[in-house]
């Protein structure tokens, strides 16, 4: 018996992960970027899957990982409940809603194209999404950039990929050299910080004994 009741809720938590991201990815409209702030509510908030600090390492291995930010973080969230298997729980449901509905998109697209409430609709689809994508990176600036250096490394990005037009993933890849050296030069400088006051820590203990040891002659 206890062995079929933990087969069922086995098979509920991965139905679960499946119809979360399947929602997921029918309501959000925009694209990858876009569907982060749901996720993160579904996540972190409502089902409590995933602490805050762990979504921010999600976003951060799934966006500097090949392919769309929203597939990658649902496969990482999947694989973090229950393996491989509620990877690909989470993974098929987040993809399944884009697949059918694209196809039914452009097999009806000829009769709807130029429909002018369609158009109304996609025009103003268009800039929701603009604005779930601006909540998106203010969200993620108030939970990640903690220090001047990260700031520094964000405005440099910002300026690189918007201004500059250079590939994201180069941005990405020299803001974790960036950070590899600055994390090194930051725990040398601490480790030699600690040796400094431990051997003035040292040395006034030695001149503390001497006087004692002068006091008591």
């Amino acid at each position: 018996m206890s062995n079929n009741n933990g087969k069922a809720g086995s098979v509920k938590q991965y139905i679960s992960i499946f119809w979360e991201f399947f929602k997921v990815g029918i309501f959000t409209i925009g694209g990858g970027m876009a569907m982060i702030p749901q996720i993160q509510q579904v996540v972190v908030k409502d089902k409590k899957w995933l602490k805050e600090e762990d979504m921010l390492d999600c976003i951060a291995v799934s966006q500097s990982m090949p392919g769309v930010i929203a597939i990658n973080s649902a496969t990482y969230i999947g694989n973090r409940m229950k393996g491989v298997k509620g990877a690909l729980a989470a993974t098929i449901g987040v993809v399944a809603p884009s697949f059918i509905i694209i196809i039914l998109a452009v097999t009806f697209l000829g009769a709807i194209g130029e429909n002018k409430y369609i158009l109304g609709a996609f025009t103003g689809v268009k800039a929701a999404v603009c604005g779930l994508i601006a909540v998106t990176a203010v969200r993620l600036a108030k939970q990640s950039l903690v220090s001047v250096f990260q700031w520094i490394l964000a405005v440099i990005s910002f300026v690189a990929i918007g201004v500059f037009g250079i590939t994201a993933i180069w941005a990405i890849i020299a803001g974790a050299a960036a950070g590899i050296i600055y994390n090194s030069i930051r725990f040398r400088n601490s480790g030699h910080l600690k040796d400094d006051v431990n051997k003035k820590k040292g040395s006034t203990c030695e001149r503390n004994d001497g006087k004692s040891g002068e006091a008591e002659k």
